[in-house]
């Protein structure tokens, strides 16, 4: 391998600061026309000023994009043949640049004619001749790296064969603590999951290290680009594991120029709660069921109960005796018009309210009083304000909230028993709790269940609804006016702004509405780690996604979850229903292990194989320099290792995992954290469900043995906790692995 010439280099060079020139003159007018936008004396009109505010928000929006773009600007080159024969080279970057004759001068990673960039290979270089691989720090190129798909081309100016490789290069860069952006290494496997179409569910089985993670980001941010007339409206919902896995990606999408998805953990699904804490297996197991949904029908059904007897009831001194038969008719009334409880219940109450004012003006009127519609309409808000009246409907039909409805069933064990009469006495006493107990993960999809059949206390104004839908129509119509008034035909479409009318559009972006309102329906929805979600978590994200629109990544293999499925078929059954599988499911594979370093995934693989686990087998790219060491004491381990640079993860058994912090805390002093919160420090601890998703230069697991045995699925967090590392792996407290009964 020759030396790259430093011509060449310093060729690149200027060609990467024309492109931060160009991003610095463009952010120039666009703060320029952000000024005059601001200044426009739009007059009153409340129509001008929102258009006036549409296009400001739309020139911040552009401002933010481009001070995202930070060391990483671009990352590639593709060198090809136009028609006429020479040689073209097409720069790939985070964001797409054009020069001020509208030519493009950098194209961004998920256009289709970037593809070739991560897909392209010898026996397939897609009209590829050549990739290359720039290497930015402080916005200074540091390093190039040539592949090259046609020999001929080692005689082209420049041109030399690769060195260690893009790949290769970010898989031996210590590790932060948070996710990077991996753009410039997507592999062909990778880039073509990440590029498939929108429609239906894609499930993504891979291994440790094989890049889940990084494809279904990715992915989220092509489909944003990709679909963005869908998905601007609709959005896009990341769902990870656990709050630290959320930690640790959050900065990522940002990074690939997507600012408008919604990241959240199982716990925070349910807006106004968030959950931080998961229950015991066995109570998480029965949460998890899909018996809970029928449970907590019944529960809301017995809050519409009709009275067997008949009420007196007082008005203004006044009483009347109510038959119970009325106010029955009434209920079933309500019940009939299908709608969610709450929403029900206004109907009962108009309707008993009704029947009570009547039987009330006849009593009154056989007394002899004259009744005009005036005076029955002030005899019925009498009716209807009176506490007796109140005080009886409310014992008839009770407007409840899903906090309220859930916490009553875990803290009344006789109402529990009679919901529940085919359970059995164990499966009662695992849900029993206080009132004041705060929710757990697994309390958000019944949460869900219950605000569903619920429903808002508040009916939906119809009426209004029809208003905004025609104010859009005008708005659209003002839209196209105004961008030939500010003279930006070209740099923004119609429909976009009037989306963003500030007087008739909802506050903020479609992330921000989406994540505070529980019935938003979105346009596509991610999922990693999947394979550790229960039914209700299903049932919970169909509602999310009615579409069916779905990225699906996962290893069933490192299921831990105790109401974990042993397949995706049986894990998404509650998701696709009885929808032919054949027709929604798309199955794909990620074989290759980026992060893993052979000599740790292998014996990962035999022990996880040894407890019958179903492995995706997958192939290390690196060998790796440090065979699995074993250590007696956290003190002899930590010797050496917190003095070598890189993270370090240290995987505890649960009910040793505050004991393993305040030990650390005296071995290696204040830089090292416990939990979600943890992760930004150098040495991070936590359980193996913490674990999941994150990865570390060195991994240090406590007592394997004991991890195993704190539930059903310990082999499989023992797995995960191994395969955390992309460097070395320590095991303390055991001189070996476990191993199962096949072992």
């Amino acid at each position: 391998m020759s030396v790259l010439s430093k011509t060449e280099l310093e060729r690149e060079q200027e060609y990467v600061r024309e492109l931060y020139e160009r991003v610095s003159n463009i952010s120039l007018e666009t703060e320029s026309q952000l000024a005059a936008v601001r200044r426009n004396d739009v007059g009153g009109g409340h129509q001008a000023r929102s258009e006036r505010d549409s296009f400001a928000k739309l020139f911040e929006d552009r401002l933010a994009q481009l001070r995202e773009v930070g060391d990483r600007l671009a990352f590639g080159r593709l060198t090809g043949i136009d028609e006429a024969g020479n040689l073209v080279h097409n720069y790939i970057g985070r964001i797409g640049l054009r020069d001020e004759e509208l030519r493009p001068i950098l194209l961004d990673w998920r256009v289709p004619q970037a593809s070739a960039f991560y897909q392209a290979t010898a026996l397939n270089p897609m009209g590829a001749k050549a990739r290359r691989h720039l290497y930015i720090r402080d916005r200074e190129l540091i390093r190039i790296e040539d592949e090259l798909f046609d020999s001929e081309m080692l005689a082209s100016d420049g041109i030399q064969l690769q060195g260690e490789g893009a790949l290769l290069a970010s898989l031996s860069a210590e590790r932060t603590g948070r996710m990077t952006d991996i753009v410039a290494t997507i592999q062909a496997e990778q880039d073509r999951v990440i590029r498939s179409d929108l429609r239906g569910i894609l499930v993504v089985q891979g291994g440790p290290g094989t890049g889940k993670t990084a494809v279904a980001l990715h992915r989220a941010a092509f489909l944003m680009y990709a679909h963005r007339e869908r998905l601007r409206s609709t959005g896009v919902l990341i769902v990870g594991p656990s709050a630290s896995f959320v930690r640790y990606i959050e900065a990522v999408l940002p990074s690939l120029g997507e600012s408008g998805v919604v990241l959240s953990s199982l716990g925070q699904l349910f807006p106004g709660v968030v959950a931080n804490f998961e229950d015991s297996p066995e109570r998480a197991k029965l949460k998890g069921d899909l018996r809970m949904a029928g449970l907590i029908e019944r529960a809301v059904r017995s809050r519409q109960i009709p009275p067997t007897e008949v009420q007196d009831l007082e008005v203004n001194g006044d009483h009347i005796e109510v038959d119970p038969e009325t106010i029955a008719r009434c209920v079933r009334q309500a019940q009939s018009t299908g709608k969610p409880h709450n929403e029900a219940r206004l109907v009962f109450a108009r309707a008993a309210i009704t029947s009570i004012t009547e039987s009330f003006a006849r009593k009154l009127q056989s007394r002899g009083a004259v009744f005009d519609e005036s005076d029955l309409a002030i005899l019925r808000e009498d009716v209807r304000t009176a506490d007796s009246v109140r005080v009886y409907l409310n014992s008839a039909w009770l407007p409840l909230t899903p906090q309220k409805l859930i916490q009553d069933i875990f803290a009344r064990p006789n109402w529990l028993f009679e919901l529940t009469p085919d359970w059995s006495q164990t499966d009662r006493d695992l849900l029993l709790r206080e009132r004041s107990e705060p929710f757990t993960i697994s309390d958000i999809p019944l949460l869900d269940e219950a605000a569903e059949l619920l429903g808002e206390a508040i009916p939906v104004d119809h009426s209004k609804l029809r208003e905004h839908k025609e104010q859009q129509e005008r708005d659209l119509e003002n839209a196209k006016q105004a961008i030939k008034s500010f003279g930006v035909s070209g740099f923004v479409d119609a429909k976009t702004l009037a989306a963003g009318f500030a007087e008739y559009s909802d506050p903020g972006s479609t992330a921000e509405r989406a994540a505070n309102d529980r019935t938003w329906a979105f346009g596509h929805i991610v999922v990693d780690e999947a394979q550790e979600l229960s039914p209700m978590q299903w049932r919970l994200l169909r509602r999310r996604g009615p579409s069916l629109s779905f990225t699906i990544v996962g290893d069933i293999a490192q299921s831990a979850s105790s109401s974990a499925a042993l397949n995706w078929s049986k894990a998404l059954a509650p998701l696709i229903g009885k929808r032919n599988e054949s027709e929604w499911l798309v199955r794909e594979e990620l074989t290759v292990n980026y992060r893993t370093p052979a000599l740790i995934a292998n014996q990962a693989e035999l022990m996880a194989k040894s407890f019958g686990l179903p492995v995706t087998e997958s192939a290390s790219v690196r060998d790796g320099d440090w065979p699995i060491e074993f250590f007696p004491e956290l003190k002899d381990a930590f010797i050496d290792i917190h003095k070598v640079p890189g993270t370090i993860g240290v995987v505890a058994p649960r009910q040793k995992l505050d004991a393993v912090f305040e030990q650390l805390q005296v071995l290696c002093g204040s830089d090292v954290g416990i939990g979600a919160e943890g992760i930004d420090s150098r040495v991070s601890v936590m359980t193996t469900h913490d674990a999941k998703g994150l990865e570390f230069d060195t991994v240090v697991v406590i007592d394997p043995q004991e991890i195993i045995g704190e539930s059903t699925r310990g082999p499989s967090g023992l797995y995960v906790a191994m395969t955390r590392s992309t460097s070395r792996l320590i095991v303390v407290g055991d001189s070996r692995l476990p191993s199962g009964p096949f072992g």
